[in-house]
């Protein structure tokens, strides 16, 4: 995960978490035995992965049974989602730095533990306010967790089936996503909302138990220090801040001076945070990692498109309840095309990244996703077009998401040498989790708490928003690499 001084795209396969750590050298075949091992490396560390991103998604659909049990707004609760993934995102590259230094199995371990307790502490909350705090801790742990969990799973693969493993893992993280909310609702209709959380309890718990015999400790050799504190607290005071003026702007008003000063926060940090990154001793992101044109255009649209998955999917939920007044489960089965349709596509989708380029692929996906939205916003009205319409919308938006959810993760590995793959990943997460963060607030602003003849309306301006958010973000990915010469770069 540090980088140090290697050069990016150094295409030299011998890595710090190689052979010398115990991992399997680059050019050797695998025997039978390590090949199991490394199967159950990777199945064990695709589930801590499964049940972190559960949660980012999981929660929507229990928005309205929260906001009821604590007699609280949407634009309070919006926060249980926020903060979850504003910690979630701003502590994911210190927590790989601090792997390097501390060993990756253990920090892998002491991730799973905390999740699981604050899961427990989730689930336990007497009040609103507990609950965010809760979750905010509890998104801290689940950063220890993603890259560790990357970083454990590489050295156990030669380099000829990396990009495999790496897809695999990303197929469980978009699978977890797209599921979440069905789960969620399956939860809520036969035991209770508390257990959207501690439905995690017991699977942090094997993980843990059996990570502690199977997993073997890897750490970057001359590892030193840790991660810049002020420049972690920079990254995650921005969005929080542009979070902030966007959920309250609707209630405070848009010229309201504590809205504008939240935006202000978030413009003028943005350039101290690159100088503070640019600066400090042990940064807490290495920007050289942008130099790589790929790199960077898909982080741009994992940005994008994560604002605009993350709000579809709350959208949805949302709108079945308040609009067509459906239960929780009822919810949960019209929504079940997506999740199922997630979960088929995303492994094929791997294959064809690399068969026919993740260009091509993950334009696809975004042109689903945004027909699909585009088709909600058309059509969506106070009856019900179960058949004809919603589940129709809700299979083709699963399919997009299996396209692009899985082509996000390799596309943002592959131009990289072995030794980024795991920082690289990520930052990928970490953009993705921020756009989490926007989409959900951009929600909060836009459906809020309408009235009975405004709700409609709202709903189908959100659609046209986040669908064209989709296509831009396929646009985005798309667009020439026009590469800087300061900085060699490893041909995707």
């Amino acid at each position: 995960m540090s980088l140090h001084k290697r050069t990016i795209g150094d295409p030299s396969p011998r890595t710090a978490t190689g052979a010398a750590q115990g991992g399997t050298a680059p050019d050797e075949p695998q025997d039978p035995a390590a090949r199991r091992h490394a199967g159950r490396v990777l199945a064990l560390s695709s589930l801590g992965a499964f049940v972190v991103f559960l949660d980012t998604t999981i929660v929507n659909v229990a928005f309205e049974t929260i906001g009821s049990s604590f007699h609280t707004t949407i634009g309070h609760l919006s926060w249980v989602l926020n903060i979850y993934s504003l910690v979630f995102a701003a502590a994911l590259i210190p927590a790989g730095r601090l792997a390097d230094r501390y060993g990756r199995k253990r920090v892998f371990l002491i991730g799973m533990t905390g999740f699981g307790l604050m899961s427990a502490l989730c689930g336990l909350a007497p009040s609103a306010t507990v609950l965010i705090i809760a979750r905010g801790l509890q998104g801290a742990f689940a950063a220890l967790t993603i890259p560790t969990s990357l970083a454990l799973i590489l050295p156990e693969f030669p380099p000829s089936r990396r990009p495999a493993a790496i897809g695999t893992w990303g197929t469980m993280a978009a699978a977890a996503a797209a599921v979440g909310p069905t789960l969620g609702a399956l939860l809520i209709e036969y035991a209770s909302w508390r257990w959207i959380f501690l439905v995690n309890v017991p699977i942090c718990a094997l993980v843990l138990i059996v990570g502690l015999r199977l997993l073997r400790e890897t750490r970057e050799q001359g590892a030193r220090g840790i991660p810049d504190p002020l420049g972690a607290v920079l990254i995650a005071v921005i969005p929080a801040a542009l979070s902030l003026g966007i959920v309250e702007g609707p209630s405070w008003g848009w010229t309201s001076p504590r809205v504008i000063a939240a935006f202000v926060v978030a413009v003028v940090l943005l350039p101290a945070f690159v100088w503070r990154t640019r600066t400090a001793v042990r940064p807490v992101m290495d920007l050289a990692l942008f130099n790589v044109p790929q790199f960077r255009l898909v982080n741009a649209a994992s940005l994008v498109f994560g604002l605009a998955f993350f709000a579809v999917l709350l959208s949805n939920f949302i709108f079945l309840q308040t609009e067509w007044h459906y239960s929780v489960l009822i919810a949960a089965l019209a929504c079940l095309p997506n999740p199922i349709l997630t979960t088929i596509t995303a492994r094929p989708a791997t294959r064809m990244v690399h068969t026919y380029g993740h260009k091509v692929v993950f334009l696809a996906g975004a042109v689903l996703f945004a027909v699909a939205q585009g088709a909600l916003a058309l059509a969506l009205s106070t009856h019900a077009h179960v058949a004809a319409l919603w589940l129709p919308v809700m299979a083709v938006t699963g399919i997009s998401l299996g396209l692009n959810l899985p082509t996000l993760s390799v596309a943002s590995t592959k131009p990289l040498a072995p030794a980024q793959f795991a920082v690289g990943s990520a930052i990928n997460q970490s953009f993705r989790q921020l756009g989490a963060v926007l989409g959900v607030s951009l929600f909060a602003a836009i459906v809020g708490t309408p009235g009975a003849g405004t709700a409609l309306t709202a709903f189908h301006n959100a659609y046209w928003l986040f669908g064209a958010l989709g296509l831009l973000s396929g646009l985005i990915i798309c667009l020439p690499q026009l590469r800087r010469t300061t900085t060699p770069t490893q041909t995707a």
